[in-house]
């Protein structure tokens, strides 16, 4: 017995200094200590030890597992301390090194612009509605006054999926939709996204931000639209904004005006923001074309309204003096940063 126990020992102080992980360890522990370990199963036959002998067996067995015990424990600190220096070695923090800013992202210019109007217009009873960018011809020209072979069409050189559905070149077709509802009274604008083959420059873009606003009531006139873009103008460029509105042609309002507000770099004085005129162009409006209205089911004879169209990009250019159309779209953080 005595040798027996000897060897158990032996084997297991040269498996314990021999390990190099706490995995190994402990699968020796197990092995000799545990429940059906080598140690364990010497004291299951201590019934065939004989009666006097067996307080010295016993005594033996457990000087043997205290000195595996001991050994166990001596190699598990070791190992502990060397995986807590190796861990040390590749997470030391050098205080030299600059430290790490957690850069936040914030709103688009874009974006500050489109919120900056939407209160504007909001703070005065619109709604705002969103239609789809993939349009029928139907709602994009034929219902706005625009037909088949119509010039403005050309102007506007579409993008088209088949001959009936087209990437909207306006956001002009929510409004039909929503005149095809006949709920009135109307005060919305539609802020999206639309689609024209231009050539990418300083100034255009093949796809680009539209806000069109869209007013039909009883007794509606040329007297509120330019009361509401007055308005408009003094909240979104600053208290002192003037405008002036000068004729123009859309197929889809009668009469229609273009509208420039006073420049806000120079107070209308001129400047190189201006080209020295003292006026900006910002949208174009007019009152709704009384057979749009027939088009989409009212009467022209009892209602009547109005409509406008502001470029989202042109705005916020202006407001920002951004010079370029092409900074918005480029992900530049050295650009984005400054808003």
């Amino acid at each position: 017995m005595k040798e027996r126990l000897e060897a158990i020992k032996k084997a297991a102080l040269e498996k314990i200094e021999q390990a190099d992980a706490m995995d190994s360890l402990n699968d020796i522990r197990v092995s000799v200590l545990g429940k059906k370990g080598e140690l364990t199963q010497v004291l299951k036959g201590m019934k065939d030890v004989a009666k006097e002998e067996r307080p010295i067996v016993g005594q033996m067995v457990n000087d043997t597992r205290a000195v595996i015990e001991e050994a166990l424990e001596k190699e598990m600190t070791l190992l502990k301390k060397k995986v807590r220096e190796e861990k040390m070695k590749r997470e030391v923090i050098d205080v030299t090194l600059p430290g790490k800013t957690h850069e936040k992202g914030h709103r688009h210019p874009n974006q500050i612009a489109l919120e900056d109007l939407e209160r504007v217009f909001i703070g005065m009873g619109y709604e705002v509605v969103e239609g789809p960018e993939v349009e029928y011809d139907k709602y994009n020209f034929e219902m706005l006054n625009i037909p088949a072979n119509h010039p403005a069409k050309d102007e506007q050189d579409t993008f088209y999926i088949n001959k009936d559905i087209v990437l909207r070149t306006q956001t002009s077709p929510v409004q039909a939709r929503i005149m095809e509802t006949g709920q009135m009274p109307i005060r919305m604008i539609a802020p999206g996204r639309v689609f024209r083959s231009d050539e990418v420059d300083a100034t255009h873009s093949p796809s680009f931000h539209q806000v069109e606003g869209l007013v039909v009531d009883k007794g509606i006139t040329f007297a509120d639209l330019k009361g509401t873009l007055e308005q408009f103008a003094k909240e979104f460029f600053g208290p002192d904004t003037k405008v002036k509105f000068r004729p123009h042609h859309f197929p889809f309002t009668e009469p229609s005006a273009e509208v420039d507000v006073t420049c806000f770099k120079c107070g209308g004085k001129g400047c190189r923001m201006c080209k020295g005129s003292g006026w900006i162009e910002i949208l174009g409006c007019g009152m709704v074309h009384p057979h749009v209205l027939e088009m989409c089911g009212i009467d022209p004879e009892v209602y009547s309204g109005f409509a406008f169209g502001i470029g989202l990009e042109r705005v916020a250019l202006l407001k920002y003096e951004i010079d370029d159309m092409r900074l918005l779209y480029e992900n530049d953080k050295r650009f984005l940063s400054q808003f």
